[in-house]
């Protein structure tokens, strides 16, 4: 009797992460965030945090979508599933467009406000994966490291933020001359299995909702300062990380319709304190090392990746504004004045500079000799430079053309739910072809933006987000080509006399 072969079953190709996934995996899993005193217990429901988290699930929903796949995901090099298309080493201008594309979505759910959502930190490990020589200049299994942990990331669609900049104690002093040393994030004990740390290290934007965080320090170190020049990847659920939050805007709100965009978009600031945080060698992409530790920044294409991100987050944060303050005209009914024009019109120059600029680094990439494609560093540290004052600029205006309509408010929604009062709010807080409810919804949108507590931070975080003004311009004037500028002038002085 024949026998008929039964088929090899079709491999099953996982989707990407849900939403609903991600929640699940950061819900109570025993990491310690601290608020008003205490550990949140669950991120994803805590009235504070909740809003946030819902956001940040929202984008995982939106790369899992099957409509959005070619846009949101790539096919994972090694496994062949989707994968977030942040992860890509771009080979072509056109695969960095592609990335700009996949972050411009993301950046639009979140009308801009998100700057550290996942495809942030995605960048820089793309950078680093994209040059695995540079760190094994200082040992082979850096290298090894690196990459491990990159395609981990990639192929799991995990969120990292990260942490790189020592807090704020003493800045007249190194990290190995303060008071104590271990202020300072840094290695205090080396084992068979891996590597102590010990001390605190911030801005660890988004840590409270991350899968985990990237350790390591982009201020100058010097000499003596070895044990703090490190780089590691530690889950935010380890034994020892503390993360302090800074208060959440959400915490105060009273609701989404007074504080639309502080209870949805806050992404919360933290301290992370490391209480002999262990982390096993397979996680320690450097290792004592003050090269290597300036090198990872600077010699891959790392940084340039994380600030194409920014840069297409914060163009489509311009989007909104320019949306936002043209509708503040139209329901005020200022929109055709001839000097509000001109005020839309300058905002609007800004904003497609802005825009430019981000699509000026994909046109005016370089390829380096191993066929990775770098971001124009004279399109992205143009922007980064001139942010911290295009950004006050246009709140400027914004705030001079909606004078008092943005103070002058109901105190709550509440209002509207009471017949005694809502007939005098609808009546007088109103405006033709808006109805009271809508005209004040979008005036609660504005002062949101410029006028709270949120928009305080963000205000700050826009200015600082690349790290002072002075050290971003010293990295343009380091991208600018002057020695074709002063070309110009030789030529200029060769020109024969009359």
């Amino acid at each position: 009797m024949s026998t008929i072969a039964a088929k090899p079953a079709a491999k099953t190709i996982r989707a990407a992460r849900s939403g609903a996934e991600y929640l699940a995996a950061i819900k109570e899993d025993g990491r310690h965030v601290y608020f008003d005193g205490g550990v949140v217990e669950d991120v994803t429901t805590h009235p504070a945090f909740k809003g946030a988290a819902k956001s940040i699930a929202h984008l995982f929903d939106v790369a899992a979508d099957p409509v959005n796949a070619e846009l949101m995901t790539y096919p994972s090099p090694k496994t062949g599933a989707p994968v977030w298309r942040c992860y890509e080493v771009p080979k072509t201008s056109a695969d960095l467009a592609a990335r700009r594309l996949m972050s411009a979505r993301w950046a639009e759910e979140t009308f801009g406000l998100m700057g550290r959502t996942p495809d942030h930190v995605a960048g820089f490990l793309a950078g680093y994966a994209s040059k695995p020589s540079v760190f094994a200049e200082h040992g082979k299994q850096f290298a090894d490291n690196v990459v491990r942990y990159y395609e981990h990331a990639r192929d799991e669609n995990l969120y990292l933020s990260y942490a790189i900049v020592p807090p704020q104690i003493d800045r007249s002093k190194p990290a190995h001359k303060q008071s104590d040393p271990t202020l300072h994030a840094g290695v205090v004990k080396e084992r068979d299995d891996g590597i102590i740390l010990k001390g605190a290290q911030q801005l660890a934007t988004g840590a409270a909702f991350s899968d985990a965080v990237y350790i390591s320090c982009i201020h100058p170190l010097t000499p003596g300062d070895e044990a703090y020049a490190f780089a590691v990847a530690v889950p935010c659920n380890a034994p020892g990380l503390k993360i302090y939050t800074r208060r959440p805007y959400a915490s105060t709100a009273s609701s989404s319709f007074d504080y639309p965009l502080s209870t949805r978009f806050d992404e919360i600031d933290a301290l992370l304190v490391l209480d002999d945080v262990f982390v096993p060698w397979e996680n320690v992409f450097c290792h004592r090392n003050l090269a290597l530790c300036r090198d990872q920044w600077w010699r891959t294409p790392s940084h340039s990746y994380g600030n194409h991100q920014a840069q297409v987050r914060y163009a489509a944060k311009l989007r909104f504004l320019m949306g936002l303050t043209k509708r503040l005209c139209e329901i005020t009914g200022i929109d055709a004045m001839p000097p509000v024009q001109i005020q839309l019109g300058e905002m609007a120059a800004f904003a497609t500079i802005v825009d430019s600029m981000v699509r000026a680094e994909e046109t005016e990439a370089t390829i380096d000799p191993d066929g990775t494609v770098w971001p124009s560093k004279q399109a992205l540290y143009a922007v980064m430079s001139l942010q911290g004052e295009i950004n006050p600029r246009l709140n400027n205006t914004l705030r001079e053309l909606a004078g008092g309509s943005i103070i002058m408010l109901p105190s709550s929604e509440k209002d509207y739910e009471n017949p005694a009062t809502a007939a005098d709010i609808e009546r007088y807080i109103a405006s033709p072809g808006f109805s009271s409810k809508e005209r004040v919804a979008i005036l609660k949108l504005v002062w949101d933006f410029i006028g709270t507590e949120f928009a305080g931070r963000h205000e700050q975080y826009e200015k600082f987000y690349g790290g002072a003004s002075f050290l971003v311009k010293q990295n343009m004037a380091r991208a600018y080509d002057f020695a074709g500028a002063t070309k110009l002038v030789e030529r200029a002085m060769k020109l024969p006399a009359d």
